[in-house]
């Protein structure tokens, strides 16, 4: 789990004041380095810690690679697959997470029958892809409907996407989506959350679109739904600036002082 931090973290700050960032699927800490500038300049206590997921190939098995990592207490946001792995954290050990923020996401698990097939079957033509003509190739094929339309022809920020793709196996791909296949209803930590709770996610998101997210707010008690304008699914990536101010109010909600 590589962490980045701000300068002026010290030792004594660092255990104070520590935000866990979960990237999702075929993700790195390239979904996270545009919002750290902006956030570590907001709060310089704080330290970074981006998630990596290494080979497992389930949620479950991702989420306790982040317990075996963090500190004893920790605050948390996760982004797409991410937010799924964050919420398995805290079914696992709700008493370490301070607060927690899920972005451009979902909870339910696969749906039975021809829609469940039917997401089964385009996330299998895509490793199809990767296996064939590598995952960058893939991504190019992903990125069409994962960022907002008008940021297609925006070079800097589909070549980091595809550069992020590219670090990965088609082997890490096919285990990422046995996991998403197999995730499981995270209603109820949902509904168990008594924390502070975002509930965040571009409007542009096609792939987990707003109606997802405000269905996941009325389930999370006392959460709060931000929506982003003109964004897509990769919101970080899109709009750093934005993402960190929402993350920011968040890490700012009174409720409770990060541990």
């Amino acid at each position: 789990m590589p962490a980045t931090t701000s300068p002026h973290v010290t030792g004594a700050s660092r255990a104070a004041s520590t935000l866990v960032l979960v990237p999702g699927l075929m993700c790195d800490h390239t979904v996270w380095e545009p919002v750290l500038p902006h956030l570590q300049a907001a709060f310089p206590g704080l330290h970074c810690i981006v998630a990596d997921h290494g080979p497992s190939d389930s949620l479950g098995g991702m989420a306790e690679r982040i317990l075996a990592a963090a500190p004893e207490h920790f605050a948390l946001a996760g982004h797409s697959m991410g937010a799924r792995v964050a919420l398995e954290v805290v079914r696992r050990a709700p008493q370490r997470v301070t607060r927690i923020a899920l972005l451009d996401t979902g909870h339910l698990p696969l749906p039975e029958g021809e829609a469940g097939q039917a997401e089964a079957a385009k996330r299998h033509a895509l490793l199809d892809v990767a296996r064939a003509e590598g995952t960058r190739a893939m991504g190019q094929v992903w990125v069409q409907g994962m960022v907002h339309p008008a940021r297609l022809q925006d070079t800097p920020l589909v070549d980091a996407i595809l550069d992020m793709f590219a670090r990965k196996s088609a082997d890490t791909f096919a285990a990422q989506i046995r996991a998403l296949l197999a995730r499981p209803d995270a209603s109820p930590v949902l509904q168990s959350l008594r924390i502070p709770t975002l509930v965040g996610c571009g409007r542009q998101d096609s792939w987990s679109p707003v109606a997802q997210h405000e269905a996941m707010h009325q389930l999370a008690p006392g959460s709060v739904l931000e929506v982003m304008e003109d964004a897509g699914h990769m919101a970080p990536m899109e709009r750093p600036a934005e993402m960190a101010a929402m993350l920011g109010r968040w890490l700012s909600a009174p409720g409770l002082v990060l541990h």
